[in-house]
Order: C-alpha cells, then structure tokens, then sequence
C-alpha cells in the first residue's frame, strides 16, 4: 500500500472551481471606539490611519476599505452600522481578510464575536486580531484561544459598566445633573437648567388651567387651537404630554435621579426605575417655573381625579372621562368594563365597551364576555328609567329623600378637618424619630417599629382623607341629578336622550352578562344598580366574587324594580366555529333594575 501526500495549496482557493485564484488579498479593516470624548477619537483618526497605511503598503494585499464606529459601544452588534456594512460586504464576497487590533474591538459579546468570526469564516473570510495575534481561519488553536479570551473581554466590559454605573452614583450623591436630554420650558448650560421663558408661560398656563379644574385632554385641545408646538415640535398636543408636564418634579426645581436604570451591559435595554436601583431627590437644585405648593396641589388634584383603588381597580369616576367608566362591571368575571373604539363597516368609529380582562389579557381569559356599544347602554337606561318612574313599587320620593337625608347627615366638612389634622400630627411625630434615634434616646430597631406604624396609620388616614375628597366634589354633580329626577317626575315629562347627570344621581353600578332564570348564558343581560345612599365614608367595592356569585337572575328577588325585554333591534358579531365574524341581529335585549344584587 502506498500513501502519497497532497501538499495543500498556497493562496487563496475559489471555493466554486477549487482553484487558486491569481490576484491580491482583498483586505479591510475594523476601527471602533466606544465614546466621543477627545482622547478617544484621537485614537479613532489614529488607528484609522495606522491601517489604511498597513494595507496599502503590502504589495500582495489590495485596500478595499476601513470599516469604523465612533462613540458605539461593542457589546450589541446591531448598534454597529460600519460593522454590520463590513459583515455584509464580506459575506458578498468583496473581502478576504479583516484586520481589527483586538477582540474586544470586534465586539465585547462573547456569543456576538464567535458568531460573527465562525460566519466569516464558514465563507473563507479570515480575522486576524493582531494584539492577540490570532487568525481565525488557523483551527488548530482559534476556537479555543478566541473563547477565551472573548469570555475575557466580555467580563472586562461588564466591570467597566460597574465602575461607570458606580461613578454616575456618585456624581447624582453629589447632586449634580446626569443624563439631561430635554424637559420643556428649559435648556442646559454648563449642567445648569435655565428657564426658557416663552416655555415656560406654557407651562405654567397648563398648571393654572388644571388647577381649574380642566382636564389634561381640554388643556391639550387649547394649546393645539392656539397653534402652540409640542415639545416635540409637532402642531398637536396629547393629553399624556399635559400629565407628563404636571407630574415633572423639575418645574418646581427639584430633580429625581435614577428615573431609569440599564439592566446589563450587554441588552443595554432601560427600565423604569421601580426600587430595583437607588435614586437621588435634589431639593431646590435649579430655579423652578411652578411655585411648589402649586406644584404639591396639582399631585394632589391628580392623585383624586384618578380615583382610590381597591384590588387594583378605580372605585368613582372622578375624572369623568367617559359616561361609564368605573361603572360597567362583568357578570362573568366581575372585573371594569374598559371603553374601546370598534371601527364599523364604513370606517366609522364606535365608542364601545370590553371586559378588561380580555381587552387587555386576551380572549381567553373572559371567553363569556361581549363588546357593547355605548349608545346600547344609553338607550336602556332611558328605556329603564321611563318604566322605573311609571312602576307602582318603586317609591320615587322615598328614594329622592333618602338620597338627600343622607347627604346632609353625612356631609360633614369637620370630619375631613379632623382627618387632616390627624394626618399633619402623625407626620410631624414620624419625622422627629430620626432626632431621637441619633440622641441615643431611642434604638434602631424601636425607630423602624415605630416609622413602620406611623407609615400604616398614614397610609389609613391618606386613603379616608381621599375618599372624603372624591364624594365632596361628586356632590353638587348627585344633588344636580336629583334635582332634576325630581323635576321630571313633577312635570310628568319623559326623558328623551340620556342624561349622564340623572345616570350618575341614581346608578352605583351597572353589570353586563350573566345568566337568565333557566341558567342559559346571556353575554347582553343588562342590569342598573342603584343607588341606596350617598355616605360620605370609605366606600365598599363590590368584589368580584359577589358579582360572580349573584350573575344568575333570581325571579323571587324583591330588590327587583323593573325586569323587561326592550324593544329596540340591534346588531353584534359574533364569530362562528371558523373564527369568521358575522353580523347577526338581536331582537331586544334583557333589562334589569335592582336596589340591590344580594
């Protein structure tokens, strides 16, 4: 047997025909560095010299090009514009060999570096890292050595975003700006914020007219009829812009550091700061344009106008944005009905309303519930209240001076008085534990029990104080509607068009869905709640098992003052067992009004 060695071919070989190719090796170069600041980009010019000379000065290479970013970091390629050109044009055939001074200037990603090189090099383009001195088309040593020191090279860019991270925290410690871009009605000189005075009457005519008593959408609308720009630029105003504006602590000169944070320095990805990295509060760091007890008002009449919670839902409907928000609960899930725009046949837009939790979870976690349009709901409620006002059982003036009773009982201005006054002594008492605790008169762990109690009682007090607030400010709105429930049944007139303040007078709540007396599933079962009082205390939310629990109708129940099936023809769509949407037409939908579902 005999053995013949086939010495393996010096030069470049095509890959299609096997033969040695007869010409120059195509040569390119990557440049990187990862800030603008001078020292760097001098090494940028220099490098970028160093290898157009390199090249050009080696007769068997050819110059095809230098690839270059500037002030990019290395660890996400995509970021690379100049890099993912070269990649490209290499993988297009234009290069045969990329010359780049180290691995951490082809990236600081570990899984980026080795991706990119075994790419290049499945397509017979080398990398030769010269401080390294490392070709990647040798296999012998290659994948090991440049594992390794990728692995290096990651490690030392997650130290260097450490070291960074840790100076900026000094630097916000110090109280100095980080990170400023832009905030409306300032501009940054030298990292000191100057009032810019024709954005900053803006601003403050945002402020005045919210504390007004005008909505952030009515502010946004004025502004974009008086022709003034977003700070955007743009000619229109949205009403996230306006709560953007009245929450931002810098009008009243104080800055909140550490708003966002990075998660690691590989995604570069930011998120808004939850407690997961510490923040800085600088007091009166720059002149402000709102005056902070201005300032301290707004929160406060925002904190109100969104409403308080309870298991995560809004109880009242203080911003009165829309006839029902708050109002409309699911009888299959109990959760709100959310207001959404259905677009019909010929492009118009429908004012409807969803179960929330499939509007914003999905379908499948509230199979049972149905969109209902708007207009829907305001044609049964008239339908209901003329029935309601006709019906023998139902004790309009009973009903009428009940509601008025107990809101002169209960509406006493001395109990929000005394609220206050309770909440203004905790603080004051909360905030001289630290004195004590730093005189040795008491012990850490004393101070934290004692911060943590009054934190408690605070929160309690907060939360009382607020609904005192919110059922304050809806009482002319009630007293309103009453009267004109009063004036109505008087006059024997009948309500032609849906009145919102006659809505919010009697209704607590309405609850879309349910089942019927023979257990058969209703998605458009309609039934209003009333009202039974007007309590200036903590309201009670109903829970969501109480409305699960009663979304059967009951035909012994003697809180029922009227249950009928209206006359009114309406469409909906539903989709069949292909998932194709049909319209379908619904002759009368089942109406209910109850004092109560218990």
């Amino acid at each position: 047997m005999e053995i013949i060695k086939i010495p393996k071919k010096e030069g470049i070989i095509d890959r299609t025909t096997g033969k040695v190719l007869n010409r120059k090796l195509r040569v390119a170069a990557y440049a990187r560095v990862s800030t603008m600041g001078a020292e760097q980009l001098n090494s940028y010019e220099s490098q970028k010299k160093y290898y157009y000379e390199k090249i050009n000065n080696n007769p068997e290479w050819q110059y095809v090009d230098i690839y270059a970013d500037e002030g990019i970091s290395g660890t996400t390629d995509y970021r690379r514009a100049s890099f993912m050109k070269m990649i490209q044009d290499a993988l297009s055939g234009k290069i045969d060999l990329i010359l780049t001074k180290s691995i951490s200037r082809f990236g600081r990603n570990t899984m980026d570096v080795l991706k990119n090189v075994r790419l290049l090099r499945d397509n017979n383009v080398a990398v030769l890292f010269e401080e390294n001195n490392l070709n990647t088309l040798d296999t012998k040593t290659s994948e090991m050595l440049l594992t390794t020191l990728s692995a290096v090279a990651q490690q030392e860019s997650e130290n260097i975003s450490e070291h960074v991270k840790l100076g900026l925290q000094m630097k916000m410690n110090r109280g100095e700006l980080i990170g400023f871009n832009r905030c409306y009605g300032y501009r940054n000189e030298n990292d000191k914020l100057v009032i810019i005075d024709e954005e900053a009457e803006v601003v403050k005519f945002i402020f005045d007219k919210y504390c007004d008593g005008h909505g952030a959408n009515g502010i946004a609308k004025m502004l974009t009829e008086q022709g003034i720009k977003s700070p955007k630029g743009n000619n229109k105003w949205n009403d996230s812009t306006i709560r953007g504006i009245l929450r931002n602590e810098k009008y009243k000169g104080d800055v909140l550091q550490g708003k966002t944070y990075t998660a690691d320095p590989l995604s570069h990805k930011r998120y808004k700061n939850l407690g997961e990295a510490d923040q800085f509060y600088v007091s009166e760091h720059h002149e402000p344009i709102i005056s902070p007890e201005k300032f301290d008002m707004v929160q406060e009449i925002l904190k109100e106008r969104c409403g308080a919670r309870a298991n995560g839902r809004r109880i009242g409907n203080v911003g009165r944005k829309f006839a029902f928000s708050s109002r409309i609960r699911c009888g299959f899930c109990g959760n709100c009905f959310t207001r959404r725009t259905v677009v019909g046949k010929d492009r118009e837009k429908i004012p409807s309303w969803s179960c929330i939790s499939f509007a914003k979870n999905g379908k499948e976690n509230c199979t049972n519930s149905k969109t209902i349009r708007e207009e829907m709901i305001k044609e049964v409620f008239v339908d209901s209240y003329k029935l309601l006002s006709s019906n023998t059982n139902f004790e309009t003036e009973e009903f009428l001076n009940l509601m008025h009773d107990t809101m002169n009982e209960n509406n006493r201005q001395d109990e929000l008085e005394k609220f206050k006054k309770e909440f203004v002594d905790i603080k004051s008492k909360k905030s001289k534990l630290i004195d004590l605790m730093v005189e040795d008169k008491i012990s850490e762990n004393d101070y934290n029990e004692k911060v943590e109690k009054y934190n408690r009682k605070l929160e309690i007090l907060e939360n009382k104080i607020e609904q005192l607030k919110l059922l304050a400010e809806d009482k002319k709105s009630i007293s309103d509607g009453l009267k004109k429930v009063k004036e109505l049944l008087n006059s024997k007139d009948i309500m032609e068009g849906f009145d919102q303040e006659i809505f919010n007078a009697i209704v607590d709540y309405v609850i879309v869905g349910g089942y019927d007396e023979n257990g058969v599933m209703d998605p458009y079962l309609i039934r209003f709640i009333l009202k039974r009082e007007f309590d200036l205390s903590v309201p009670k939310d109903v829970p969501d098992e109480v409305i699960i629990q009663n979304n059967k109708i009951d035909l012994n129940s003697n809180n029922v003052l009227v249950d009928f099936i209206n006359t009114r023809k309406y469409f909906s769509y539903e989709k069949d067992e292909s998932g194709k949407l049909n319209k379908v037409l619904r002759n009368g939908l089942r109406i209910r009004v109850e004092c109560d579902i218990t």
